[in-house]
């Protein structure tokens, strides 16, 4: 039996009539709805040809394809209408290549809408960054008086810090012991040697066994033992004393790192014998060492001051001898004037009026003399009851010492220009120049009010009783205003004569080289 072919089908022609606007497909269902005609009609020649029944069925079969066929072809007809509407699209290639350009066009505008979008984000970014560092500065301007106290704060801890450093590199030290004597100090001393001699005496100076035995004999090995401990002791207090009897400010810490090598070297050379020199007997010995150099430095700072009260007493002697010596003159000017003036009095009681005025006009400067003598006098004798008058004087050597480097010290001399002639003497190249001599009720209060102004602009941070400072003089010119009520007037320029002409003859000699 005749069996249709599937592609014949109608839902294959109706799915490729679907498909229209592709052109070709709808021309591919009439070409198939042709065959299957042509292939009904061989099927019916070959039912008539033999005979076969249900030809009327065929027939129809037929009319109805045919009436399809019209179907089609009126299909068509409205399909190659429609080609006609689409007439420029003639070429799928050609569509293809349009929609891929405005593809890429549209990809290009969206990779330019991303990118735009980006550099707005970032604006915003920075809007907000901007924002942010504004508080930021809002918040440092606020703290910036703060921030500026603290700063100088710290600068002045960096310079005394520096300071600091740069003695111990000359390699001065801070005291460890606050002792105010030698005396005190030699007393730590013999407190530390006698725990010295205590822990040895207790055995307790080192780590050692004496159980041990020599040719089985455990009395011989003791002995040896302790004379072991005996040995090593005697050989390390030895040593220690020999450093600290030589320790200086030159050579404490080399001092300290010799004691501990020998310490090391003594327990390795007994590590057989196990005897080692205990931690606590070694700090005891670098104890005595730092002690011993502060009780040296004590020691040399007693015998300055020593030296300086000795001066200070050699100062007030002069001092007092000039003012005695002066009391005397104006007591014997006073008595001559009185003597004078009485003397007068009763010539004038003998002469005419004519000479009488001649008299009385020498008498008045007689009396304003006598005057003049007497408020010396109360001068003088105030000096001599107050022994805090006197004057502080603010010098300064240029050539010995270079420029804004000044002394501030204090004399009670009637002319105090002869302490500093005497400070100018053979110990320095040149004389030292005035530049402030200020006569004082309280001398000794005003020069250490100017002292403690600027000490840490001390030229000798050692030493305090040397009275150099390295500092302006307007500076100088400030404190004395604070703590002295009356006019001072300063001399700004040094002359330093001798000074100034010794380099004029040294360019004179060079030129003539």
């Amino acid at each position: 039996m005749y069996k249709e072919k599937s592609l014949y089908s109608p839902w294959v022609t109706g799915i490729l009539f679907a498909l229209w606007f592709l052109v070709i497909p709808p021309i591919v269902a009439i070409l198939l709805i042709i065959n299957r005609n042509k292939e009904m009609k061989k099927v019916q020649q070959l039912w008539e040809k033999n005979g076969l029944d249900k030809i009327v069925d065929v027939k129809e079969q037929i009319a109805s394809l045919n009436e399809e066929l019209q179907n089609l072809t009126l299909t068509k007809q409205e399909i190659l209408a429609e080609l006609e509407t689409f007439k420029p699209i003639t070429d799928l290639t050609e569509v293809k290549n349009t929609l891929s350009s405005q593809i890429d066009n549209m990809n290009k505008e969206k990779d330019d809408l991303v990118k735009r979008i980006e550099d707005v984000q970032s604006l915003v970014n920075l809007t907000e960054l901007k924002q942010k560092l504004s508080e930021d500065i809002e918040g440092f301007t606020s703290n910036k008086q703060a921030i500026i106290e603290e700063i100088d704060s710290l600068q002045r801890e960096v310079i005394l810090l520096k300071d600091d450093i740069l003695m111990q590199s000359y390699g001065f030290t801070n005291p460890k012991y606050g002792f105010e004597t030698s005396e005190a100090f030699q007393n730590k001393l013999n407190e530390i040697r006698q725990k010295q001699k205590k822990l040895v005496k207790d055995k307790e100076a080192t780590f050692h066994r004496l159980d041990w035995t020599i040719g089985d004999d455990k009395k011989k090995g003791k002995e040896f033992i302790l004379d072991t401990i005996k040995l090593t002791l005697r050989a390390f207090n030895n040593e220690c004393d020999n450093i600290i009897t030589k320790v200086k400010y030159s050579n404490l810490e080399a001092s300290e790192k010799r004691i501990k090598k020998i310490f090391d070297e003594l327990n390795k050379l007994t590590d057989m014998q196990q005897v080692s020199i205990t931690p606590g007997y070694l700090k005891l010995k670098v104890e005595e060492l730092y002690l011993k150099y502060s009780f040296e430095q004590m020691k040399q700072e007693e015998k300055e001051e020593q030296l300086e009260i000795k001066e200070r007493m050699r100062e007030e002697a002069k001092a007092l001898k000039e003012l005695e010596k002066a009391k005397e003159k104006v007591e014997k000017e006073e008595k001559h004037f009185e003597q004078a003036i009485e003397k007068l009095k009763m010539q004038m009681t003998e002469t005419n009026e004519n000479q009488q005025a001649k008299l009385i006009e020498k008498l008045k400067e007689l009396e304003a003399q006598l005057d003049q003598t007497r408020k010396n006098k109360e001068d003088v004798l105030y000096r001599v009851q107050n022994t805090r008058a006197g004057y502080v004087y603010i010098i300064s050597n240029i050539g010995s010492f270079g420029g804004n480097v000044f002394k501030i010290g204090m004399t009670r001399r009637l002319e105090p220009m002869d302490r500093v002639k005497e400070l100018g003497d053979a110990s320095v190249p040149f004389t030292f120049d005035v530049h402030g001599m200020i006569f004082s009720e309280d001398a000794p209060a005003l020069e250490n009010a100017l002292h403690q102004a600027f000490t840490d602009k001390r030229v000798n941070k050692v030493n305090e009783r040397k009275e150099f400072f390295r500092v302006e003089l307007a500076e100088i010119e400030n404190i004395v205003k604070k703590n002295h009520n009356k006019t001072v007037e300063f001399t700004k320029l040094a002359a330093a004569e001798d000074f100034r002409k010794s380099i004029q003859l040294e360019k004179k000699t060079l030129q003539a080289v």
